[in-house]
């Protein structure tokens, strides 16, 4: 969204600001009159589900009527409310979509983010205020990132030819890198496309497979599929597949190749060798762009055997040009309960000792 948020918002909101002065443990009363409508309609979502989210997840209550909206709760808990509704209300005024609970989550993050970093007055004084950045495509537009490891991935993935992006499932981590990599790849500061995944647990054994080195690969890449079809139209896709500017490649094949004037993403890293991840790194051409994602809790490789992502990270920290962002479980953004059994997985985890922890030899945690 090109817009700013807070800009989109104040023009078509009236009634800003509490109606009383209150202490800083009184409840205070903030009236939101937007001037649409239908556009109020998306910001409260079917049924108020989204206003009843923003209830629970920042303790105030909030009664919504046609398109007025009165939030009740303490100065600052009323005050991010506010700010979260006409960040929204910007948002489906410039695209006019749905908007789903992630988003909403996404408008929370922003905000709360906006208040750790401003003053009060300087966020109601100023139209511009940084915002999270943003990825645009032409199918899929822009697409904020949604808490600020998030944002500081899309912030590296511009200013860094490598990047390594570590963290468990649900964080947008391979999500975020294809779709930055399609939106280089239609800006034309990039030729070619390449994605690469370990195929197998310790090995690329993938001979004994039927059907050609597409099909052969295809089950190992579908959610870098589902990540291209969402940010790409599919006959872009296909027609990229049968010309070669798309290119789907096992990682034992990169063996020996220069990859020139491309963006190259290999995802589930963490499960590579160490010889497997030095090689794959000295691929890297003029004019191309690594991104490496995996989680090096789900290390899938016999015991002893180094994971070449935990190596690659701890050797190349500090080095210029190459950027690196952990993910944790607060950064998942998938469904809530998908952040809430992450979080509870690692919380078992933590409470138990190694031997429990490691009680099956080829899921090994990250020392």
């Amino acid at each position: 969204m090109s817009a700013s948020d807070g800009a989109g918002a104040r023009g078509a909101l009236k009634g800003r600001g509490p109606v009383r002065p209150a202490g800083q443990d009184e409840a205070v009363e903030v009236p939101l009159t937007f001037d649409d409508n239908r556009l109020a309609s998306l910001v409260f979502g079917q049924y108020d589900q989204n206003v009843a989210h923003i209830e629970r997840r920042l303790d105030v209550t909030a009664t919504a009527l046609g398109n007025h909206l009165v939030i009740k709760g303490t100065p600052d808990a009323a005050e991010k409310a506010r700010r979260v509704f006409q960040k929204l209300y910007a948002r489906v005024r410039t695209g006019g979509s749905t908007l789903t609970l992630g988003d909403v989550d996404g408008a929370i993050r922003e905000a709360t983010a906006q208040a750790t970093l401003f003053p009060a007055e300087t966020i109601a004084a100023e139209a511009d205020m940084p915002h999270f950045e943003q990825i645009a495509t032409r199918k899929r537009g822009a697409v904020r990132a949604r808490n600020p490891a998030q944002d500081e991935y899309i912030k590296l993935l511009r200013t860094n030819e490598l990047v390594f992006a570590e963290g468990p499932a649900g964080t947008g981590k391979t999500w975020l890198a294809v779709g930055h990599a399609v939106s280089l790849l239609e800006q034309g500061h990039a030729e070619k496309l390449i994605l690469s995944r370990p195929a197998v647990e310790a090995g690329e054994r993938l001979g004994f497979l039927p059907g050609d080195m597409r099909e052969k690969v295809d089950p190992y890449l579908r959610p870098i599929y589902d990540a291209l079809y969402d940010f790409m139209e599919a006959r872009h896709v296909d027609r990229g597949l049968q010309t070669g500017q798309i290119e789907i490649a096992p990682l034992a094949f990169m063996r020996g190749r220069t990859l020139t004037n491309a963006v190259v993403l290999l995802d589930e890293a963490q499960n590579t060798t160490s010889m497997q991840m030095k090689m794959f790194l000295t691929r890297l051409g003029d004019g191309s762009r690594m991104i490496i994602t995996g989680d090096p809790s789900q290390i899938d490789l016999p015991p002893g055997q180094k994971s070449g992502l935990v190596e690659a990270v701890r050797v190349l920290d500090g080095v210029e040009g190459i950027g690196r962002v952990r993910f944790k479980d607060v950064d998942v953004v998938r469904h809530d309960l998908v952040r809430r059994i992450v979080t509870a997985y690692e919380r078992a985890a933590h409470g138990e000792d190694d031997a429990d922890r490691n009680s099956n030899p080829r899921r090994r945690p990250l020392a």
